[in-house]
């Protein structure tokens, strides 16, 4: 009989008899999938996720018009270096009226790498940055709340070379024109709701 001598058909057997040792008993929670956009450069693929909710599945009500209205917790990494803040924008492409801005945020620092859930409206937050106005006319987040059917919500993180010279209260297209040039890399994840 042919001894196995190749060492990572070794390694496979060994793997897989573990595997087949260990298999039962607890349930596997999955890991929230992160949707990226490359960087400029290729090089870094910087990610956001929330705990929350999955990629592309279900806003829970909570975070909605219809629950307690407060914002999810995020975060994110494989950030490129250099970076000296972050942007968020979340909004709704699906709106009767065209896209809907729910969440404006920017000048987060730096070195901050997610956001707790239920971050205050206030026009600076503890958590750092500054809020921008959504398309209620409102400093801060502001929840799904479709007229009706489903809407996808995203998610918009951009990491930054600079800080913003913008005051509080600026508006999406605002922060869009202050951030050209500054973009070192952005990253999104999608969510849904749905009062059908």
């Amino acid at each position: 009989m042919r001894s196995l001598t190749n060492p990572l058909a070794l390694i496979v057997i060994i793997i897989l008899v573990l595997a087949v040792a260990c298999g039962g008993g607890e349930e596997v929670i999955p890991t929230p999938e992160p949707s990226a956009i490359q960087t400029k450069e290729g090089e870094v693929t910087m990610h956001i996720i929330s705990p929350a909710f999955r990629n592309g599945e279900a806003i829970p009500r909570k975070y909605t018009c219809d629950g307690d209205d407060v914002s999810p917790q995020l975060e994110w990494g494989d950030v490129p270096p250099n970076v000296i803040s972050f942007a968020l924008i979340v909004d709704d492409p699906d709106a009767p009226v065209g896209t809907w801005v729910h969440w404006v945020l920017y000048n987060i620092p730096g070195e901050t790498y997610s956001l707790a859930e239920a971050i205050t409206n206030e026009a600076e937050p503890a958590a750092g940055g500054q809020h921008g106005i959504n398309d209620w006319d409102r400093l801060g987040y502001g929840g799904p709340c479709p007229p009706g059917g489903t809407h996808r919500y995203y998610f918009k993180l951009y990491a930054l070379d600079a800080t913003l010279e913008l005051p509080v209260g600026a508006t999406k297209n605002r922060l869009l024109a202050a951030m050209e040039g500054h973009v070192l890399a952005q990253a999104e994840f999608m969510g849904k709701y749905s009062r059908e």
